[in-house]
């Protein structure tokens, strides 16, 4: 005689989500091209817009991806464009589309500001969960605009978002926040 075995949710550990999720940075220079390819150089409040609508689109679908089926994909993928369009709007209108490493750093943060409210929004988890990504976001794309900045990136061309160094990093650092406030989940399976 069998009998029903209940199938217990347990958290996974960190390496693999977090390997997974840091990988998905290869989505960042896609999405530049896309934005590029869509919008051109960030140059006018239009471009901005509809290039960052673009990059945030295809960035939002790396990381739903790579998020170990912890973010809710579609949702996932229209808080990020919304929030990156917007963003990058504000950001980039903010610092008179300058590309000084000051300039991009204000940006960087001003567009982290409106994506991570929009994602918060979407956030699997607690409220405090949710604010606390929201909180990160303007100080981990200021720092993905500046760790490119630093290595010579030619941010004269007025990309709609920072390159691979920069995407590494933040994608590093988010992945580690991602993995504390909506740690990787997986299905136990009963040996016998």
């Amino acid at each position: 005689m069998s009998t029903a075995v209940s199938t217990p949710i347990r958290t996974t550990g960190f390496g693999r989500p977090w390997l997974v999720w840091t990988v998905g940075f290869v989505s960042f220079p896609i999405a530049g091209l896309v934005g590029s390819a869509v919008g051109g150089r960030v140059d006018s409040p239009f471009a901005a817009l509809i290039g960052g609508l673009a990059t945030g689109a295809v960035i939002g679908l790396g990381q739903g991806l790579a998020s170990s089926r912890r973010l809710p994909l579609v949702r996932w993928i229209l808080a990020t464009a919304v929030g990156m369009g917007l963003g990058l709007l504000l950001g980039a209108t903010a610092v008179g589309f300058g590309t000084a490493l000051s300039d991009l750093a204000v940006m960087g943060a001003i567009t982290g500001l409106l994506l991570g409210v929009a994602q918060g929004l979407v956030l699997p988890g607690t409220v405090r969960s949710r604010l606390i990504w929201a909180a990160a976001m303007p100080l981990l794309w200021a720092l993905g605009w500046t760790v490119s900045t630093a290595i010579g990136i030619d941010v004269e061309q007025q990309f709609t978002i920072f390159g691979a160094s920069g995407a590494i990093t933040f994608s590093a650092l988010s992945g580690a926040l991602l993995h504390l406030l909506v740690p990787a989940r997986s299905t136990a399976k009963d040996p016998s």
